[in-house]
């Protein structure tokens, strides 16, 4: 299936944020960097993703939109309609895979955006929602499959037994449960040595730390945090970015470092861009931000 994308250019708005560094934070964030709103205008913002340039995709949900926000500070709508995408991430073939919801599917986007559905069904029933992903470098894909109920569904019960994490294996076949004891996983990424994976568990408000084993299971379950989140992202230092209540960064160990406060109601997700991958783009409600830092992005 191919959708074509409209290439509509949407007016910006460029507002400087006072921004107070507190705990730790003066070790992450650029010296006098300041939060910037980059755009405003959408219904929901969400799942912001990277490409190998540096430029950043994003979804309006409600609006059946993947925007992207490039280099050149352009916004453009990418895809309309995309299956109600939520979470997004690139594999490093530079697809855009898309946790498409609007049917409970994945999605994966090739650079001509062709679409192909991935079989998105566990024990022959559909999924609740995948909402967000990660992908290995070896082409297996982990996400979370909580339930919101949505105004487009025409059911409004939870087709799965419970709100799991799934994998996706590399041949893009087969998907296995690899969690089911969760309240509400949400927020998921993995360390770029393929190590390790961290999962937010936003219903029980924890974040959880986990070995990925070489057949795709995971080990060694260990509490990270007392933080539940939406979605998240990795720095090269190993600082973990949180979200929700604007943006908290723990350390490596676990261990708060300090709190990026954003003017919204709900901060959503985060993910790192620009050529030089320092600069934090932040979704939140209606709007998307950015912020200058000292480190690069993992992602």
């Amino acid at each position: 299936m191919k959708i074509k994308a409209s290439l509509i250019t949407f007016p910006l708005v460029f507002i400087g944020l006072a921004f107070v560094q507190n705990n730790g934070l003066d070790e992450i964030i650029q010296p006098g960097s300041k939060l910037e709103k980059l755009a405003d205008g959408f219904l929901f913002t969400e799942g912001p993703a990277t490409d190998a340039k540096g430029n950043v995709y994003f979804t309006d949900q409600p609006n059946d939109r993947i925007m992207v926000w490039d280099v050149n500070s352009k916004l453009s709508t990418f895809m309309q309609p995309c299956g109600r995408s939520n979470g997004l991430a690139f594999d490093n073939k530079g697809n855009l895979w898309a946790c498409a919801d609007q049917k409970n599917e994945l999605w994966c986007i090739a650079p001509d955006k062709k679409v192909t559905v991935i079989p998105s069904e566990f024990q022959n029933k559909p999924l609740n929602g995948p909402n967000d992903l990660w992908i290995t470098d070896g082409g297996g894909v982990y996400f979370t499959d909580p339930y919101y109920k949505r105004e487009w569904w025409d059911h409004d019960t939870m087709p799965q037994s419970c709100q799991a994490v799934y994998y996706l294996k590399p041949d893009h076949k087969t998907i296995t449960r690899v969690l089911d004891d969760l309240v509400q996983p949400n927020g998921i990424v993995g360390t770029s040595d393929g190590k390790t994976l961290f999962i937010a568990d936003i219903g029980a408000g924890k974040t959880w730390k986990y070995t990925i084993e070489k057949d795709g299971s995971l080990s060694g379950k260990k509490l990270f945090c007392e933080k539940g989140s939406d979605g998240m992202t990795l720095d090269v230092m190993g600082n973990i970015y949180l979200t929700g209540s604007g943006v908290s960064i723990y350390n490596k160990t676990g261990v708060l470092v300090g709190n990026i406060q954003v003017p919204e109601n709900w901060t959503a997700n985060v993910c790192f861009g620009g050529e030089d991958m320092k600069s934090l783009f932040i979704t939140a409600s209606k709007s998307i931000y950015r912020i200058r830092t000292r480190i690069k992005g993992a992602y």
